[in-house]
């Protein structure tokens, strides 16, 4: 290599990218209901929540709470997560009500909605990668950012 050449850079993650990256993770690893990930120490790659597989796209590695994410990381876990509840909020509104009857959050929690008993692992991997595919489709042109 001369002196003169410039390696290729690689394009940052979009949200859709990690959003893809963690349905892959749960593919291949499983899907986890109650926590971030099966409570095993031994296991470097458990199974993972819908949020817990996006951290994971994020870090490169398991982290057991999003504030443990570098700075870049951490933006890019948020980007992810967001683009991922807009699509919930769309798609399969889950609000939650307090016993007066006032709305708490207004919008869906990736969390409960995860965890909803009824709720199956390709569901949530489907809507991973639906997201994945809404995001693209509003944000790049030909496959490039717009």
């Amino acid at each position: 290599m001369k002196v003169t050449h410039q390696p290729p850079t690689l394009a940052p993650a979009t949200p859709a990218d990690l959003l893809r990256m963690a349905a892959l993770y749960l593919r291949r690893h499983g899907w986890h209901q109650g926590t971030y990930y099966h409570p095993t120490t031994a296991e470097p790659f458990p199974s993972a929540c819908a949020a817990g597989a996006i951290g994971i796209a994020a870090a490169g590695h398991r982290v057991e709470h999003f504030s443990q994410l570098a700075p870049d990381a951490l933006g890019d876990y948020l980007a992810a997560l967001g683009v991922f509840v807009d699509y919930l909020d769309t798609s399969e509104p889950l609000f939650l009500i307090d016993e007066d009857g006032y709305l708490i959050d207004e919008h869906t929690s990736p969390y409960s909605w995860n965890d909803d008993p009824g709720r199956t692992a390709e569901q949530v991997v489907t809507a991973l990668e639906t997201a994945a595919d809404e995001w693209d489709d509003f944000h790049t042109t030909g496959g490039e950012n717009r």
